[in-house]
């Protein structure tokens, strides 16, 4: 035992926290199931107090482990303690699995069950009143169980598992209200689209199996770390192939998983439909968890990624963030506004992984999880209140909905990065570490800070679109507005929680003596404040277990094996020059992203607030562009035709092969087989048949004549005698 050896008496009271984060929502997703229906209130208060209690458990652990005594470098994992569990073991084939804490698993375990929380009270009041409402709970404990099973586990194999039950999760919620069209198109494109990536992710897996026997995080880092790589046959599919290209091809084939899962470019088309689902699900689903779950395992995985696959991580992001940003400009779903922005900020947490922020996408995730919800929870509650998504249905809404407004407000400028406020630090972290990589490589590693820079000014022009659009200016439709009113209270409160994060939740609760180092103290020093979420991640990705490799693609004296990476890594120069150009991206990073915001801001404000613009006549200025971006790129057009086309041209070619020639051959087949079999069976009716037939015949005729003498009479046979004597002597004579 490690890290919590003063903190936790015994390895089994520590196994028993980690089972419970994810056993008990499944426990009372299971009873509602079956009796939410008979439960006072449909059973709600159970899955709210399951969630409580593992929200509680999580933060005592990230208070003890991270607040309190400020490290980075404990673990627990149940195998050291001899409490892993044995799933399979057939002959040396033996697949374990157990419990794997870090720094990394209590922060999002926290993050996760405390999101969680608010969002199933705000449900309480947003649900109320439907049929199927103790069934809508179970799903949400459900999905609960499934993502917190991902984060506890220690080995791939096992979050690959869980990552495919969440995917399940999902889909329930996403189709909830089966009785309607859409939402359950939506869940199906969802599930499709994400089990895309998901078989890539899976053949990663089994490459990564290959090469190093075991799928266990500390395991496989120890293994990667000393270059120890399981032998393979002659005769093995991937016999001949060097190591550090398996190693890429593993690590890109696992980082698809990621795309489909967190919607990154090309496979992010299934997030819009998915808001058809209910809001609580938009909010717990695609802000908070199961989106983040790609970029958590990203962070998981990251010792892991090759240079190569760091630069394709950060190219996806980097196109992500930009083109979910377009997107988010020209809806007017409200709630499709807010999904295409947690597209793009997903894709800033996969640009600040790939260019060597491991922290700062990372911290990115976590606060950016607490302002999205309260985002989406916010839109539920107008949404409530007008019952509609149309923001050209709404308007003046900050008079009837006060709570409501100012949690959104402070949740947008949260997400828009202005200073003081939760976005500000992380996404100013993400970068500052893209002008860096800008700063120590060739020009198409300026790509990332370009689109970096361009999102942020699109983030901060959408969302105060929306936050115009909505609640200030005259009421759109006045019938609407006279029947809004705020939501309860059983709502508000929630949205004030996740505010609260918004706001404090970057670095402000704990000010650091020098706040405009922040990011750099929890990027390259050892983190000097719980709330700057350096928040125990390890210090940098350079620090990172089984990673020593200086900077990212320098050749290490350990790492991979000897000069394991020859080829240009992620970072250009030595370590130390990658320090010098952070220090020296700070300011410029920090003024960038301020001259972006106030445009964005002013000129928000100028088309959607004075209306000293007519937006009408930008978009007709604009207009090919204009379409091209309300038409979300013809991506679901490409795919209808490019994917889904081909593929129904396929089956039907398939269909029309398999009934004109495999069924063609089949029925020529079976009618050979009638033809002979007519000719044997005439065969056998009329000559094996006859020829028994005739002597059946013949016999029964003989016999006919001959039972004539068999009359029982003696005389007869006296008589017959008599004749039979004559016949012999008349013969014989």
């Amino acid at each position: 035992m490690s890290g919590l050896q003063d903190l936790i008496a015994t390895d089994t009271t520590m196994l028993m926290i980690g089972l419970g984060l994810f056993c008990v929502p499944l426990l009372a997703g299971l009873i509602l199931i079956f009796f939410g229906r008979k439960l006072p209130r449909g059973g709600d208060w159970i899955a709210q107090s399951s969630i409580v209690a593992c929200a509680i458990a999580s933060v005592w652990l990230f208070w003890q482990v991270i607040v309190k005594h400020d490290q980075t470098d404990w673990t627990w994992w149940s195998a050291s303690a001899g409490l892993d569990w044995t799933w399979i073991k057939t002959g040396p084939f033996e697949v374990t699995v157990g419990l794997f804490y870090d720094n990394m698993t209590v922060i999002m375990a926290a993050m996760v069950t405390v999101v969680a929380s608010c969002i199933f009270f705000f449900s309480a009041g947003y649900m109320h009143g439907d049929r199927d409402y103790p069934r809508f709970f179970a799903y949400l404990s459900y999905f609960c169980f499934a993502m917190m099973g991902l984060v506890v586990v220690d080995n791939l194999l096992f979050l690959f598992i869980f990552w495919e039950l969440v995917g399940v999760g999902s889909y329930l919620l996403i189709g909830f209200f089966y009785d309607q069209v859409e939402p359950p198109k939506a869940s199906l494109k969802a599930f499709m689209v994400n089990r895309v990536g998901d078989v890539l992710f899976l053949l990663g897996l089994i490459i990564a199996w290959q090469m190093f026997g075991t799928l266990r995080y500390p395991e496989l880092f120890e293994r990667l770390a000393a270059g120890e790589f399981a032998p393979l046959s002659s005769d093995h599919i991937l016999a001949g192939w060097d190591h550090q290209a398996l190693l890429t091809l593993s690590g890109i084939l696992i980082f698809c998983g990621a795309v489909s899962k967190s919607a990154q470019l090309p496979l992010h088309t299934w997030l819009p439909d998915a808001m058809a689902g209910p809001t609580p699900v938009s909010a717990l689903i695609h802000a908070a968890t199961m989106v983040a779950a790609g970029v958590f395992m990203v962070g998981r995985m990251y010792p892991y990624f090759t240079p190569t696959v760091l630069v394709v991580i950060a190219m996806v992001g980097a196109f992500t963030a930009l083109i979910g940003a377009t997107m988010g400009l020209v809806a007017w779903d409200i709630k499709k506004v807010l999904a295409y922005s947690t597209m793009s900020q997903l894709g800033y947490m996969m640009l600040g992984l790939g260019v060597g922020g491991f922290v700062a996408g990372l911290f990115h995730l976590i606060t950016h999880a607490f302002f999205k919800a309260c985002l989406f929870l916010g839109s539920g509650s107008v949404i409530h209140a007008v019952h509609s998504q149309d923001m050209r249905d709404m308007g003046g809404l900050r008079k009837k909905m006060p709570f409501t407004y100012a949690t959104f407000l402070v949740a947008t400028l949260a997400l828009a990065g202005v200073p003081m406020f939760a976005g500000y630090y992380s996404k100013d972290q993400i970068v500052a570490n893209a002008m860096a990589w800008g700063l120590t490589g060739g020009i198409a590693h300026w790509i990332p800070l370009v689109f970096g820079a361009i999102g942020v000014l699109l983030t901060t022009f959408y969302m105060f679109r929306l936050v115009f659009l909505t609640f200030h200016g005259a009421p759109a439709d006045k019938h609407k507005y006279d029947h809004a009113h705020e939501s309860p209270p059983v709502m508000v409160l929630p949205l004030v929680v996740l505010a609260a994060f918004g706001l404090f939740g970057g670095g402000t609760i704990h000010p650091l003596p020098n706040n405009d180092e922040l990011w750099f103290n929890s990027v390259v020093e050892k983190p000097v404040s719980a709330a700057a979420v350096g928040l125990g991640f390890p210090s940098a990705a350079h620090d990172l277990p089984g990673l020593k490799r200086g900077g990212h693609g320098e050749p290490a004296e350990t790492g991979h094996g000897e000069d394991f990476f020859e080829e240009p890594g992620v970072f250009e120069g030595d370590h130390g020059e990658w320090i010098d150009a952070l220090h020296k991206a700070h300011y410029p990073a920090l003024i960038l992203s301020m001259i972006m915001i106030a445009a964005g801001y002013l000129l928000a404000r100028r088309m959607y607030l004075t209306r000293s613009t007519d937006p009408e006549e930008v978009s007709k200025r604009f207009g090919p562009l204009h379409k091209i971006i309300s038409n979300k790129y013809y991506f679901d057009e490409f795919y209808a035709i490019a994917v889904i086309g081909n593929l129904k041209k396929w089956n039907n070619g398939l269909a029309w092969f398999d009934k004109n020639i495999l069924d063609g051959a089949v029925n020529l087949v079976a009618l050979l087989c009638r033809f002979v079999a007519f000719i044997c069976g005439m065969f056998d009716t009329y000559v094996i048949d006859g020829f028994v037939n005739f002597w059946r015949g013949l016999i029964r005729g003989l016999s006919s004549v001959l039972r004539l003498l068999q009359t029982g009479n003696a005389r007869d046979y006296l008589t017959w005698t008599l004749v039979g004597l004559i016949i012999l002597a008349f013969v014989l004579r």
